[in-house]
């Protein structure tokens, strides 16, 4: 059960479930999101917008929308509440009484909170009394919310509101894992169909008789097309227990011989079906027929489910789609709408295109992005923008597991599906053993035990007859020419760092495995002393002290020494007062260097080791925390000495790096400020960034592949799915496995020693 005790408590004034109409159900999903992400300090209750109230602890407070005073009354209760710190107005005006919905105002004129509004809907071209009714609203709130930059131009232009109260943010859309239509078209038993779909409360305005008389001209060139028309009537528009408009359009369904055509799904769907039917629709037909409708939820869950889309050209539709993602047609012309409708039908090249383009597009907008953007503005509002916590989202291995084959992890992704032409690499499955063995050693969870044996079986190999290894193995399991001509050192070295995570686990994991892997190590220590490279000397000594500490072998300990040497050398060569690091530039994982030294501290006690560790990844962490916020170095020419460091083209790999080492430290040092941090870099996985979007993508259990200066990398390759899992089992209490540990057969790993001198 989340733990409100300490939350700041928001109350969000709207209409809410089981009331059916969209922003009941914007608010249900961004209170939701909001929980998930900010519970630990964020507590969002309703008051409902109601006659017919329900008192519970999520639904504390309701006024009736006709009745004047209950607004006054319903706010002076608010106001005694001393737990509620912010009151946050979803407004639409056909949800409040009065002319214009001005009973409004007694509620604003009598609450003593601070007032955040959304407007649903921004007017262009008011009369002068909207315009002045709109102004006293606005008087009264500290923020304006509103999820067009159209609705944000048409405020600042037309109503003189000051721009620095409105923050553009767009609708919620639910994530969902992307996928061709066929996938979802089978579960739902829609093969064969080329499938056009609109879902949403039916009304005469949404103009559903468009796309019923677009019909015939459609099913001309496509004899399969289906329309499925989704969702319930609006109880708005029955009258006398008559639904005048479904009768209509079922009427014109038969006049025009569209049964086998046309299907009416009339009921309400959970979110997750209407999603499934969303994923199985080819084309997504929105009709809706006013022209100043400022925003459509439904018209952004299609973009999000990547739907190409045929639009009427409203506020919104004109603000998102591009070429690239849908066509426009003019309100109720239904011969545009079917000419459109059979370009795309006849060409699934551009509808690829025009998916791919539209899943794209609306990342920005998921509930997770949109909730993390909402409680930033909270958290200035409320005195808590530099404490707000994210909450850790579940540890999740499903995208990291459908990477894997017999084989090992394949190296990219294509969105979230595998991309096996890619093939696979050592680096890659070396951070997936880690991984895993951190994840067995957190949970002893025993089907860990089947990954750690691909990964380190993989590994094997790898290895050649003089210890070293390979790093690219294509699909067919045949080692790639790229070995031949790129420098290995790095995977080499990670390589050892993974054996050594196995080695460490002794006590827990089955004995072929701790001997598969300690013959791997002893293979490639001959080579290991004379690394060179600074990140492949890090990588190494990693993989060393884990093997040292558990088998305190002293040459184990000299080897470490040797190469520690070669970093200090490096780095009395290129420090200086002002630049305390072992090169002249910043590249990536630059967080093993500081450590690879605190480890080499921890073995061999010299002062200087740990003076080393501390200078230098103070100096790091002075470069990658700007303004309080996480920023990994730039792999946009890396950050050269004495040079104005490059912006964006941050990668999840020296996040988790950074989170890893910030952990170490705070264990070693007991110095909770490398705790405080490590808390901040995590959460740049989770939308503390300079976009305020997730990198982790929850629905997958995958994570994207970076974050540029506009967008987010979608892709979910292995490197940074697995780097965040690394990063998330570090911000993990530490458990101990349940397996019973394992005898060790020391004869064989004793006779590999002594083979090896």
């Amino acid at each position: 059960m989340r733990n409100t005790s300490s939350a700041s408590k928001i109350v969000f004034v709207t209409t809410f479930p089981p009331t059916q109409c969209g922003i009941a159900t914007f608010t249900r999903d961004l209170i939701s999101a909001i929980n998930n992400s900010f519970g630990q300090n964020l507590q969002c209750v309703v008051c409902n917008l109601t006659d017919t109230p329900k008192i519970s602890a999520d639904i504390p407070y309701s006024i009736n929308p006709k009745i004047k005073d209950d607004y006054k009354k319903t706010a002076i209760k608010i106001n005694n509440d001393a737990s509620v710190k912010l009151v946050h107005i979803q407004h639409e005006f056909g949800l409040f009484g009065g002319e214009y919905g001005n009973y409004l105002l007694d509620f604003l004129d009598a609450i003593n909170k601070p007032v955040i509004l959304t407007f649903h809907s921004v007017i262009p071209n008011p009369s002068k009394e909207l315009k002045s009714f709109v102004k006293m609203m606005v008087s009264y709130a500290n923020r304006i919310f509103v999820m067009t930059k159209k609705s944000q131009n048409i405020l600042v232009k037309q109503y003189e509101i000051s721009e620095e109260i409105i923050d553009y943010t767009p609708h919620g859309t639910h994530t969902v894992n992307y996928e061709n239509p066929a996938v979802a078209k089978k579960k739902l038993h829609l093969e064969n169909r080329s499938v056009l779909s609109t879902f949403g409360l039916l009304s005469p305005g949404k103009s559903i008789e468009t796309a019923i008389k677009a019909m015939p001209e459609i099913i001309k060139q496509s004899p399969d097309a289906l329309y499925l028309i989704i969702g319930k009537t609006h109880p708005n528009t029955i009258k006398n227990n008559k639904d005048e408009y479904r009768d209509y359009l079922e009427e014109l369904v038969l006049k025009l011989d569209l049964k086998n055509h046309v299907r009416f799904i009339d009921r309400y769907l959970e979110t997750s079906e209407l999603l499934e039917y969303l994923k199985a629709t080819d084309i997504y037909l929105f009709t809706s027929k006013d022209p100043n409708q400022a925003v459509s939820g439904t018209f952004v869950y299609a973009l999000s489910c990547a739907c190409p889309i045929i639009a009427t050209s409203i506020p919104h539709t004109k603000e998102l789609l591009a070429k690239n993602t849908g066509i426009l047609f003019e309100i109720g012309n239904e011969a545009q709408l079917s000419e459109a409708t059979k370009k795309l039908l006849s060409n699934e090249h551009l509808r690829e295109s025009m998916a791919l383009a539209a899943y794209e597009k609306t990342r920005e907008s998921s509930w997770e992005n949109v909730a993390v953007k909402h409680a930033n503005t909270y958290g200035e509002m409320i005195g808590k923008k530099n404490v707000m916590h994210y909450n850790y989202p579940p540890i999740k291995l499903d995208h990291l597991k459908k990477m894997t084959t017999n084989l090992g992890i394949i190296q990219f992704s294509k969105i979230s599906e595998p991309d096996i032409s890619s093939g696979y690499t050592l680096d890659d499955n070396a951070r997936a053993l880690i991984a895993m063995c951190s994840h067995y050693k957190t949970f002893g969870d025993k089907e860990s035990l089947k990954f750690i044996k691909t990964y380190l079986n993989f590994i094997h190999r790898c290895q050649t007859s003089s210890g070293t290894f390979v790093n690219y193995i294509d699909e067919n399991n045949n080692e790639h020419i790229k070995n031949n001509y790129i420098n290995l050192e790095d995977s080499n070295a990670r390589a050892v760092w993974a054996l050594g995570t196995v080695i460490s686990l002794k006590d827990y994991l089955r004995e072929e495995l701790i001997d598969l892997a300690t013959f791997c190590f002893i293979d490639a220590l001959p080579w290991v002393k004379n690394i060179l490279s600074p990140r492949s000397i890090g990588f190494a000594i990693k993989g060393l002290y884990l093997y040292y500490e558990t088998t305190k072998d002293k040459r184990i300990a000299f080897t470490i020494e040797k190469l520690a040497k070669n970093l200090i050398t490096d780095y009395d060569v290129n420090s200086t007062v002002d630049w305390r690091w072992f090169e002249n530039y910043l590249t990536y994982a630059n967080s093993i260097l500081p450590e690879a030294m605190l480890y080499s501290y921890l073995i061999s006690g010299k002062q200087i080791h740990k003076k080393i560790a501390i200078e230098s990844f103070d100096f790091l962490l002075s470069k990658m925390f700007v303004d309080d916020h996480f920023k990994a170095i730039s792999n946009k020419g890396w950050y050269q000495k004495g040079v104005e460091p490059n912006q964006y083209g941050e990668q999840p790999i020296d996040v988790s790096y950074a989170v890893l080492t910030l952990d170490l430290f705070h264990k070693t040092l007991n110095d909770s400020r490398y705790e405080v941090l490590k808390e901040k870099a995590f959460s740049w996985f989770l939308g503390k960034n300079h976009l305020h979007q997730m990198i982790y993508n929850s629905i997958t259990g995958g994570c994207h592949d970076g974050l540029e200066k506009a967008n987010v990398n979608i892709n979910q390759g292995a490197e940074s799915t697995i780097c965040y899992l690394m990063a998330r089992l570090a911000m993990e209490p530490a458990k101990v496995p349940k397996s019973k540990p394992m005898l060790k057969r020391k004869s064989k790993i004793s006779n590999k020693i002594r083979v090896s001198k």
